[in-house]
């Protein structure tokens, strides 16, 4: 009986993400509903068996299965156990399921081989990321829904499962301070984590670095808490600190063993950040709703996450153009299946490992029913924010409630957490608040305001729908505020696509919408970029006049300060890195103070 609820509750959460367009693609698999159909007949065979010390390898897999049908599937599994052996037990009138734990993959036989259905011999070559375990293939007949597993692989493992991988850097709590945070099968008892450090060709010095945890019991529901559930390993955090602005550092992370012996990482390089409000060239790419995907075409389901690859594709081929990355909640749509965090990492570790990655919180990482989020939806499959806030560093005072600022050199930006109350009288609120007007303009004159769900304008069907263009309560608590402290540009993801407005301000473009925008602030322009790569938005067939731009493709949007007086915004799509959508603004600083609507200071008659 308690099987059967918690199944019921896992299907009725994947039908939820269905309907909002976020679909998971492992929920599909009926896990608690799988049998033994063992064929003495079938095998299943992979190559290499033992994995190199790279994070990252290529497997060849052969299987042969003399009753083949077109449903049939291949599911990789690490653990290697995944039989009921390993299942927490329920209680003591529950049998245990077959399976209590969902692959961290899959992949349908006939992917490569037309004619399985006809031979029953196939092949397949799949990408394996090192995830601290060994790993098994399984051969499944019965499709997806109701899977009779049919034969198994031996097991295969990386030289050092437990190795340090997946280095992601992140902007400090200071202009001068970075961070560094990777994932690791070593605890505290077996070695000390540290990262080896230092200016670029000079002394190299040693920080320690902290290490976090999780277990299965601060998950907050099914499928996270359940068949979704995989140990995490541990999570390593050092801190860069007292950086030259501009220059180039190396770094290396590592774990010294009890017997002396040391386990490195790869090396990798940083450019420090500039002093808040130095006069240089400044570049930040924005996202949200990345999700991931797999480049050998596993997990696929009705493109579910098509655009990821494509995305992370871009930003790698133009790294040496960008200075910081910002991904706007909705991070690796990993909604309950833990396995998902891992390969997110790996998936962004060439851009994490050389420039900040900073993240905000969406719904797929927060929201669940009295959890404490603002949304009682089932959106976090479960996790209820606690992988996010683990895997990756943010400069938040309590990073449980992951609302944040964090400058670089002429932008201030003030990251909102939408799946926690914002409204007037609140905390974060007050955060809002200071973050805007604690700024010093004339040093940082670029002040953006971050948000995963759409604060601001969106003509999103699913808003449409509602009778709104926002979420409820969004711009009527917070226009006033963006409005008094001028801020240039407000950011959302959420919507998957993308959506610019005029310079608008209660629903009235203060200004047209254009491509160039000069003098006097006027209002504040909405962007939406939310295509990073997850399924496409629709948009309402009815344009309203606050809507100016609008693609609905996948994509992402680059700001570019090149100096104190002129700021560029480009949309570029993620399929060929072209530019659909820019405008500049040109703006003195007398320009930032110059009284306008619902933003003039009050003034005295007194001489």
């Amino acid at each position: 009986m308690v099987a059967a609820l918690v199944h019921l509750l896992v299907a009725f959460s994947a039908a939820v993400l269905a309907a909002a367009g976020g679909e998971q693609p492992l929920s599909k698999i009926g896990v608690h509903r799988a049998t033994l159909a063992i064929h003495p007949g079938a095998s299943v065979d992979v190559s290499p068996l033992l994995l190199g010390l790279q994070d990252q390898e290529w497997v060849t897999i052969g299987f042969n299965n003399p009753r083949p049908s077109k449903d049939d599937w291949i599911g990789v599994f690490s653990p290697a156990n995944f039989s009921d052996s390993i299942c927490p037990s329920e209680n003591q009138w529950v049998e245990a399921p077959l399976l209590c734990t969902a692959p961290i993959k899959f992949q349908y036989a006939n992917y490569t081989t037309a004619d399985y259905a006809k031979t029953g011999k196939g092949s397949l070559r799949l990408q394996i990321i090192n995830q601290r375990s060994d790993i098994s293939f399984a051969l499944f007949s019965g499709g997806l829904s109701n899977p009779k597993l049919i034969t198994r692989s031996n097991s295969i493992t990386f030289a050092n499962p437990k190795a340090p991988v997946y280095p992601r850097l992140a902007q400090g709590k200071s202009w001068d301070e970075m961070t560094v945070t990777w994932t690791s099968g070593y605890s505290t008892k077996e070695a000390t984590p540290f990262v080896e450090w230092g200016i670029q060709g000079q002394i190299q010095i040693l920080s320690p670095a902290g290490t976090l945890t999780f277990s299965r019991d601060t998950m907050c529901g099914p499928p996270a808490r359940t068949v979704g559930w995989r140990d995490p390993g541990f999570i390593h955090t050092s801190f860069f600190k007292d950086l030259w602005p501009n220059l180039k550092y190396t770094y290396r992370i590592g774990h010294r063993l009890f017997n002396g012996q040391i386990v490195w990482g790869r090396q990798n390089s940083f450019k420090a950040p500039p002093y808040p409000g130095e006069d240089s060239l400044q570049r930040v790419v924005i996202f949200g709703d990345l999700g991931k995907a797999e480049i050998d075409g596993s997990n696929e389901y009705n493109d579910f996450e098509r655009g990821s690859i494509n995305t992370t594709y871009q930003l790698v081929k133009d790294l040496k153009n960008i200075d910081m990355v910002m991904h706007i909640g909705d991070i690796c749509y990993a909604s309950g299946y833990l396995s998902q965090w891992d390969q997110f990492t790996a998936q962004v570790e060439p851009i994490a490992s050389t420039v900040p990655y900073m993240v905000a919180s969406g719904n797929h990482e927060r929201d669940w029913p009295g959890s404490g989020s603002f949304y009682g939806t089932l959106d976090s499959g479960g996790e209820c924010g606690v992988p996010a806030q683990n895997m990756f560093y943010v400069p938040a005072e309590n990073r449980e409630q992951f609302w944040y600022l964090t400058d670089y050199g002429m932008f201030r930006f003030c990251v909102a957490n939408t799946e926690l109350d914002w409204r007037p009288g609140t905390e974060q609120y007050k955060f809002i608040e200071h973050c805007l007007s604690s700024v010093d303009r004339q040093k940082q004159p670029w002040l953006i305001f971050l948000a995963h769900r759409v604060l601001g304008y969106s003509s999103a069907t699913f808003y449409g729908a509602e009778g709104t263009t926002e979420e409820p309560m969004g711009r009527e608590s917070l226009q006033l505020l963006w409005q008094k402290y001028r801020v240039d540009i407000a950011m959302y993801g959420h919507v998957h696509g993308y959506e610019r407005t005029c310079p608008v301000y209660e629903n009235v473009c203060v200004a047209k919408g254009s491509d160039r925008y000069s003098g006097a602030f006027t209002a504040t322009t909405h962007v939406v970029v939310g295509g990073g790569g997850a399924s496409l938005a629709e948009y309402t067939a009815e344009r309203a006049r606050w809507s100016h731009a609008q693609d609905l493709d996948y994509g992402f949007a680059k700001l570019t300060a090149f100096n104190h007086t002129t700021l560029l915004m480009e949309y570029k799509r993620s399929r060929d890195g072209s530019v659909r959508d820019s405008f500049t603004v040109s703006r003195d600083y007398r320009d930032v103070l110059a009284c306008g609507v619902d933003n003039c200071a009050a003034t005295t008659m007194a001489s």
